[in-house]
């Protein structure tokens, strides 16, 4: 593949699953030092390592989906896939990710060190399971086709106006995460129909993500994280707004309050992100880091929504990525194939 330029993207919680089990010790065996140093952090704080997590001989929902376990065991899998991109093939223009892989892209690009950004991911992960305020659930707008449902959006929406504790959490591709309370959810489970035997989703171990009722979580982050573990990223980053911090002009303590304020009890817009990121700086192409591959439709829908190019269907996207791919998953062996370095 010819030297091309990239826009990265970082996953959030839910996509280190059965099949990812081991992902760390296949993948990146020779980062096993960087790992060491997560660990060390773990162990400090008496928590099970993520090196003997990702060793265990079976994968356990109700273990590894807790948020002071998925989300440092995502963040260590996908920063060590972030250093495996060939850099000679790959000129990477840009880092987003969505919901917790926002602390991920500030480790990516720079804004935070690897270690900085395992002890935010630990600790924001830790406080959410210590919480659980809430939870969250997930419903799509779009077709099987990926072509957007007329009217279904707006319906979505006036559902959360009309349900008293129930939030947008995340806008993802062609789905929406809804967020609150259980009553709230329970309501809106009642009221939406099924779809594909799927949806409504509740997704197990996860709080009310970006709505308010993290109020609690985001004071205590930001009395023990502070601003002091930031700096200038190296590389553009795009935030869950779509707007894009600059390396050389990002002033630290917005970032800082970005990070454990907005983006906490706000909604976490990922398709923005992307669109943003591909209309700013326009790559040649998105790889999305591992582990799992679920945040690649996500990412497909969100271009297919915007008509990037002149995408307006999965079928569309499929036969673009057949003849001159432009999305890689790492989490993918043939697709990862193309981005990492083989020396």
């Amino acid at each position: 593949m010819a030297r091309k330029t990239a826009l990265v993207v970082c996953p959030g919680r839910g996509v280190y699953n059965a099949g990812e089990l081991g992902y760390l010790a296949r993948y990146h065996g020779d980062r096993s030092h960087i790992i060491a140093g997560f660990d060390e952090q773990r162990r400090a704080l008496d928590q099970d390592p993520v090196a003997a997590l990702d060793a265990a001989q079976r994968f356990s929902v109700a273990k590894f989906t807790r948020g002071d376990n998925a989300s440092a065991l995502i963040y260590a899998c996908s920063y060590a896939d972030f250093l495996s991109i060939d850099r000679q093939a790959v000129d990477i223009v840009a880092v987003t990710g969505n919901s917790m892989g926002w602390y991920t892209a500030l480790a990516c690009a720079g804004a935070l060190s690897a270690g900085n950004g395992f002890r935010v991911v630990n600790t924001m992960g830790t406080l959410m399971q210590d919480a659980l305020i809430g939870g969250q659930m997930i419903y799509p707008f779009v077709d099987g086709d990926w072509r957007a449902v007329p009217g279904q959006c707006q319906a979505l929406m006036d559902l959360v106006r009309d349900i008293p504790d129930l939030y947008v959490s995340i806008h993802l591709g062609g789905m929406i995460v809804f967020a609150g309370s259980e009553a709230a959810l329970a309501e809106a489970e009642a009221r939406l129909d099924p779809v594909d035997g799927r949806f409504p989703m509740r997704l197990g171990n996860h709080a009310a993500f970006h709505t308010p009722l993290q109020a609690p979580v985001s004071a205590k982050g930001r009395a023990v994280l502070g601003v002091d573990l930031f700096q200038q990223p190296d590389l553009p980053l795009v935030d869950g707004r779509g707007h894009v911090w600059l390396p050389k002009a990002t002033a630290l303590n917005a970032l800082w309050d970005y990070t454990f304020r907005h983006q906490v009890l706000k909604p976490y817009d990922f398709t923005q992100a992307i669109v943003s990121g591909m209309r700013e700086f326009a790559p040649d192409i998105l790889i999305v880091l591992g582990p799992g591959t679920t945040l690649g439709g996500a990412t497909a829908q969100a271009l297919i929504g915007a008509g990037w190019q002149g995408l307006e269907s999965k079928a569309d996207f499929q036969t673009v990525q057949d003849r001159a791919p432009i999305l890689f998953a790492m989490g993918m062996d043939d697709q990862r194939a193309s981005v990492v370095t083989t020396v």
